[in-house]
Order: structure tokens, then sequence, then C-alpha cells
């Protein structure tokens, strides 16, 4: 049975208030990443004092890629050869001000991944499509309200572009977590193509919601992305991503989530410090049917919307099978665009404590609904893999 409006209403307003509350006060199938170093000191090692850690040069020179001309722009080279598609093959070494204020400000929303509005959408098991929820601004500032969501800068061969991502805490590294959940559209093109390059996380961009006119006549730093910039060092997306995903969704869909580990430009306090927050995912992959209400957070950037606002929708899931082979995917209404695209959902646990359960994949051309993947068995063992590998750096 679907939630009347007063329901819906009030559930939405006690979930809102909860995420507030708890956003900047938390403790804190198969898998695909980059080989792993044995240790953070291999890691972060960097003989010849260039700023670009070894292990990342190695491969570099690995694919015949000079270091130096990667950082003064060989890195816009999307040559088929030499993009990078592998899940061992990703790179993406620090480049001190690529992301200036005015390029985040033009950074676009990603080719949107869309559901076909055809019959196909109701094979498996299908709930009637959702009425629309108006998104609803973020209060601000976005660090006392939504702390842990962000926005994702990456290069792609259209040119600079952004999604959405959220701090989530990390089992082996409690209360000191760097790794961000988003999707694995936002790093990495799917069957066709390979990772995205640049990528870069900026927890509350534009915390205080100023207009692209107060923008555009000059701000603090410290406005358009108060915890700073965080560049990611380390990526994993799901098999099924890299090797079915596409424009449209494709095979990939359902397993459309990713990780990042990121690092300051500098210093040495975590991401989780610094934000002051993270949040638990959850991956027991519950029915939608178990769930009262699921709430979508992001910064959408299509039109009517441009990007430089965090919005939410809350709303109670529906079940979305794009085919019998595939798990079901999450749907719940909401008017978001692209942009908000890897942008977290979250969920009320028992505890009364908010938990990460999805992150926005896939919706259709008018913009009515989102849809995102289960986050389950493979889920879990992606977050593992990376949590082990980087736990206590």
């Amino acid at each position: 049975m679907r939630f009347s409006h007063r329901q819906r209403l009030l559930a939405a307003t006690g979930f809102v208030a909860a995420l507030a509350l708890t956003a900047t006060a938390c403790d804190s199938g198969d898998t695909s990443a980059s080989d792993k170093p044995d240790s953070a000191a291999s890691r972060t090692a960097d003989k010849d004092g260039d700023g670009i850690p070894d292990v990342i040069a190695d491969k570099l020179q690995e694919y015949g890629i000079d270091v130096d001309d990667w950082q003064d722009g060989g890195w816009k080279d999307w040559d088929k050869d030499k993009w990078l598609s592998e899940a061992k093959d990703f790179v993406n070494p620090v480049i001190e001000d690529l992301w200036d204020a005015e390029r985040m400000r033009d950074a676009e929303e990603p080719a949107r991944t869309l559901s076909p509005q055809d019959a196909s959408v109701d094979q498996g098991v299908s709930d009637p499509v959702p009425a629309p929820v108006q998104a609803t601004p973020e209060r601000t500032p976005y660090h006392e309200n939504a702390g842990p969501v962000g926005k994702i800068f990456f290069d792609s061969p259209e040119g600079s572009m952004v999604c959405s991502g959220t701090v989530v805490s990390d089992v082996n590294r409690p209360g000191r977590s760097n790794l961000v959940w988003t999707a694995g559209h936002c790093v990495h093109a799917g069957a066709n193509g390979g990772w995205y390059r640049n990528i870069v996380f900026v927890p509350a961009y534009n915390d205080l919601g100023r207009s692209e006119e107060e923008l555009a006549a000059g701000t603090a730093a410290e406005d358009i992305a108060p915890f700073g910039q965080w560049w990611a060092d380390w990526a994993a997306a799901s098999d099924e991503w890299i090797a079915g995903g596409s424009g449209e969704g494709g095979a990939g869909a359902a397993y459309d989530y990713a990780v990042l580990h990121v690092k300051p430009e500098s210093g040495d306090e975590s991401l989780e410090e610094r934000v002051g927050g993270a949040l638990d995912v959850d991956f027991s992959g519950p029915s939608a049917t178990e769930v009262d209400a699921m709430g979508a957070w992001g910064y959408p950037a299509a039109p009517p919307y441009n990007g430089l606002t965090m919005f939410r929708c809350i709303d109670r899931p529906g079940r979305l099978s794009l085919d019998p082979s595939l798990p079901t995917m999450y749907r719940i209404g909401c008017t978001m665009t692209g942009g908000s695209s890897g942008g977290g959902w979250f969920r009320m646990a028992d505890d009364g404590e908010p938990r990460l359960i999805s992150n926005t994949s896939i919706g259709p051309a008018d913009d009515t609904w989102l849809a995102g993947p289960k986050l389950g068995e493979g889920a879990k063992a992606l977050y593992d893999d990376m949590s082990t590998s980087y736990g206590g750096q």
C-alpha cells in the first residue's frame, strides 16, 4: 500500500530531522579494483620527489605514458588504446589547481543513464511507476545538515563532468574514514570505455547555497569547498558495471555502484575527521516492501537545476526489474536530474541512525523517478576489499 500524502509528509519530516542530527556526529558479487600495493609506504613512496607516487608513475610508464605529459594535459588523450579500462588500470595523480571554482561551476552533468520507458521495465517484478516527488532544497549550511554529501568532479571525453557522492564509514579505520560511495558510471564508462580522470570529491560543495550570480561575482574558497578537495587515489567498481554498463544503464545498471578512497591535496587529516562524520552502509539488501521510506540526496545539474544546490527526495520505495536475470532495483518518485547520479540513498535503521542503502543510478527521460541498485553481497565484497586494502591508511 502506498503512503497517503499526510503519512509520507510525516515520515519525510522525521527522517530529514534525524539525518540532520546525525550527519555531523556519526560514530564511525565480484569486485574490481586496481592492483593493491602492499602497504601505505609503498603506495605513497615518491623517490624522485615529483609529487607522483612511484606506484602511479610506474603504472603510467607501463602504458607508455609519460608522467609529466600526463600532468601537462596528456590525460586529455582519450584514444581507445590509451583509455585505461581494466579494473587494475585506475590512475588518478593529483594535478594541483586543476579544479578551480570556475572549472567546477562549468562542469556538466554526465550523459544520464536512462531506463527505457517501454514494456521491458515491467519484466520480472516491478511495481507501478511512482508519482513524482518534487525535490526539496537541503537546508544551509550543508555541513550542518548533510555534511557527508558532496559533489564528484571528473573529466571524460565529453569534457568536465559532475556527479554526487557520500562519505561512508570504514570498519578498518573507525572515525577516520577516507571512503566515498557513488555510482559506477561516475568513475568508469562501462563496456565501451574506461576509467574517468582527475576524479575529486568536494563534500558540502557550495556550503551556503549561493546563487550562480553570487558565485560568478567571486566568493571565498571555503564557501565553494569548505572541507577542501579530495582526490581519488584508488577506485573500485563492480565487474558487472565495467563489463556491461552503458549510457542507457545496460546490463550493469543493477550493479551501478563504486567506492573511492580519497586523499586531501595537503595535510594528513582524514575525510571523516574533516567533515565531522560518515554514514554506515547497509548491505542487507532488504526488499522494497520492507522499507517504509528512503531519501535520495544529490546535486542535480541538468535543467531546471544548475548543480549548485543540494536537493533531496523522500518516498516509499517500489521495485523495478529491468530483466528477470538481474537483481531488482529500488525506485522512488523524484524530480532530480542528471548530476544527482551517485548520490546516496538513506533509510533509518532500527537503532534510529541513517544508513546508506543505495545510490542514484537511472531515471526516465521525463525526470519523474529515480532507481538505485540493491547493495547486497557483491557490494559488500567490493567495500570490504577497499576497506581491507586501505585499513589503517
